[in-house]
């Protein structure tokens, strides 16, 4: 085996080595969460159905995160197949991302004005807010497969030998038949639209909403303090204002290490891409698959983190949990009695 095709190799184990267990791991995590839903009835209703929406997003992006990777490698395939394992994989990406910010602004629109959020016409037409959170990334993601994309550009027919930056797959020959590459199914201003018009705008409403949402909830908590001194005729802070402002600030540190463990290496992933892709420079393939999965995985973890952080959805995972670690103890039991 010569050099290439053992850093090849290489490089493809490195893949599946940090994506396999990460996306098992969110996979998983997703299906507990789905199952507690499902389960609890009283948790049937609009806000957990947009919730519930965002994990099957969530999921699919598991599910898609070993093949994103791939995406910076060229390989030979034939046009359909080159636009579905391009197209696919962003279009769930773009899902997901939609469904993050219903979410957010669902729950948003809960502490902004809670008396007009019953009567939110996501409620009163529930379908239709689903086919608008699905629709566009759909849309948009389709685009290179109605005519936006570089199939036809020069030199495409000998990528998978001309440039050494995108290292072939094991099945990318070097005979020039037909080469997929990320470049030929998305045009620079696709990408450059998809990130700077829809990925960042998205994450900057997200922190938008977060931060107005905090910045009510420490009104409010300021007016629960003056209405408590009020009633107890004291100047001094209490025992529970004292709590009220620990609690706040637990909040608070929560929201901020939540927002960059979760969002930070996927600006970062983002960022150097374009960079790259401007510069159009030779960079580390190694660092590549680092950055991709540390900022899509990343990303992936913040349903969980909303989702596990609930009782109510987690309570039937720990009741299974629980009769399986009882009956294994009274197994240990019978088997120590019977010896």
């Amino acid at each position: 085996m010569d050099d290439d095709s053992h850093a090849l190799l290489s490089r493809e184990s490195l893949i599946y080595t940090i994506t396999v267990p990460l996306a098992t791991s969110i996979i998983l995590a997703n299906l507990v969460i789905i199952l507690g839903i499902s389960c609890n009835r009283q948790l049937h209703n609009t806000p957990n159905y947009f919730f519930l929406s965002l994990l099957v997003a969530d999921t699919c992006t598991g599910v898609a995160l070993p093949f994103i990777p791939l995406m910076a490698l060229n390989r030979e395939l034939s046009f359909s197949s080159c636009l579905l394992v391009h197209v696919l994989p962003n279009f769930l990406f773009l899902a997901f991302l939609s469904n993050l910010v219903m979410v957010h602004y669902e729950r948003y629109i809960c502490i902004v004005d809670p008396l007009r959020y019953n009567n939110l016409w996501m409620h009163r037409n529930f379908p239709l807010a689903l086919l608008i959170v699905w629709s566009p990334p759909l849309l948009y993601a389709s685009l290179p497969a109605f005519g936006w994309n570089n199939w036809t550009g020069h030199d495409w027919n000998s990528c998978c030998k001309s440039i050494p930056k995108l290292p072939p797959l094991s099945n990318c020959s070097t005979n020039g038949t037909t080469c997929c590459s990320y470049r030929r199914v998305f045009p620079n201003d696709f990408i450059y639209l998809e990130v700077y018009g829809l990925v960042l705008p998205a994450i900057l409403v997200i922190a938008g909403m977060t931060g107005r949402v905090l910045c009510i909830t420490r009104g409010q908590m300021k007016d629960i303090c003056r209405l408590h001194r009020a009633i107890e005729r004291g100047s001094q802070a209490s025992e529970q204002e004292h709590r009220l402002n620990l609690r706040y600030t637990r909040c608070v540190v929560a929201v901020s290490l939540t927002f960059l463990a979760c969002w930070v290496p996927y600006l970062i992933y983002m960022h150097v891409c374009i960079a790259f892709l401007v510069s159009d420079t030779k960079w580390s393939f190694t660092t590549h698959i680092i950055l991709s999965c540390t900022g899509i995985g990343s990303m992936s973890v913040v349903p969980l983190v909303l989702g596990l952080a609930n009782k109510q959805y987690t309570e039937p995972a720990y009741k299974l949990l629980q009769k399986l670690r009882d009956r294994w103890r009274r197994t240990q039991e019978l088997e120590e009695a019977a010896l």
